[in-house]
């Protein structure tokens, strides 16, 4: 067995809240021979099998009871090229943005506007990550999973994912598959995303007339990195609530009594409230208790400033909720993964 299995292993390093917690076991899975080999190892120590990416959409609660496999394998490789769409292919445990920064050097635009998203590719789907205007499933061209109810290898096109905003068939399913690789339909002809005021902002500021893909994650690149702390230096999941939808009569009374409200139409009757902008008003941006807090200057960020458990921040969120809901009638929800 080529599978190298670790007990009691600490998970601090690999999640991005930067939370004690232990795995019971762990290990890492470079090729799919070696998931393959962990689902038969969980099975022997009685324990659950549970998938590690890049640890940045997760709130760790405590010790985990379970052989923790870190998708650890890499590659890219561009399958077909017709000269305009191009479908390029990366394993699972590639960090995603130096996969975007690639597909950028090889003259390919789709990623751009998701750059600087922390975590890995196999991970990217299963939260349907979006940003500034695009989601995985805008670029989607496939993806090949591991069933671990019967052992097979499926492959999955973009209706069978039943992607939804910041959610999809995996989460759903949480545990039944396994990631192994992803297919993105890219484009040496950019269609820009630029809907975002921010983004048009930063590139007439710039004096950038005739932006490029490349242009375009430069701007987001420094966009995130003013407004989101680096969890390098200060232990955090990215956003942590969602952007709720409502319907229109209730954005509409919001709207009356905060005309500053910022809101943005869906269509079919339900439009999305910015949950940043919720928080903010309510006073909890820059709020601190102990080591747990929301960050001074993003409202949706929840921040681990040293020592922080898992519990507490999660007691956090939910007295946001709580204040939220009462407040202004809206129920939010978390991104991250609870375990």
């Amino acid at each position: 067995m080529s599978l190298l299995i670790e007990q009691g292993y600490s998970l601090k390093a690999l999640n991005t809240f930067a939370v004690e917690a232990r795995a019971a076991y762990f290990a890492e899975a470079r090729d799919d021979q070696a998931v393959t080999e962990a689902i038969n190892e969980a099975c022997r120590l009685d324990v659950p099998l549970w998938i590690l990416g890049g640890g940045s959409n997760l709130v760790l609660t405590g010790d985990v009871r379970a052989l923790v496999l870190r998708m650890a394998s890499r590659g890219i490789r561009v399958l077909e090229d017709d000269g305009q769409q191009v479908v390029i292919e990366a394993e699972a445990g590639e960090p995603w943005h130096p996969f975007v920064l690639r597909s950028l050097e090889l003259g390919l635009a789709g990623l751009e506007n998701l750059s600087l998203i922390p975590g890995t590719v196999g991970a990217a789907p299963i939260q349907n990550v979006g940003a500034y205007g695009v989601e995985i499933k805008d670029v989607f061209g496939g993806l090949t999973a591991l069933d671990r109810q019967t052992g097979s290898l499926v492959e999955f096109d973009l209706a069978a994912c039943e992607f939804a905003y910041r959610d999809s068939l995996f989460k759903r399913q949480a545990g039944r598959y396994v990631i192994l690789r992803v297919r993105f339909m890219l484009h040496r002809t950019a269609e820009l995303s630029l809907e975002y005021g921010p983004l048009r902002k930063w590139l007439q500021q710039h004096d950038v007339q005739s932006p490029t893909p490349m242009d375009v994650s430069r701007a987001v690149c420094s966009i995130r990195s003013e407004k989101l702390p680096d969890p390098r230096v200060l232990g955090n999941a990215g956003s942590f609530f969602k952007n709720p939808l409502v319907p229109q009569s209730k954005a509409d009374a919001l709207l009356a009594q905060y005309p500053d409200l910022v809101a943005f139409p869906q269509g079919g009757g339900q439009v999305k409230l910015a949950a940043g902008w919720l928080i903010d008003r309510a006073g909890w941006k820059g709020y601190r208790q102990g080591d747990v807090g929301v960050h001074r200057l993003q409202a949706l960020v929840l921040v681990n400033y040293g020592q922080a458990t898992g519990q507490q921040i999660l007691q956090l969120s939910e007295k946001i909720q709580a204040d939220i809901l009462k407040r202004f009638g809206v129920k939010l929800e978390i991104e991250p993964n609870v375990v």
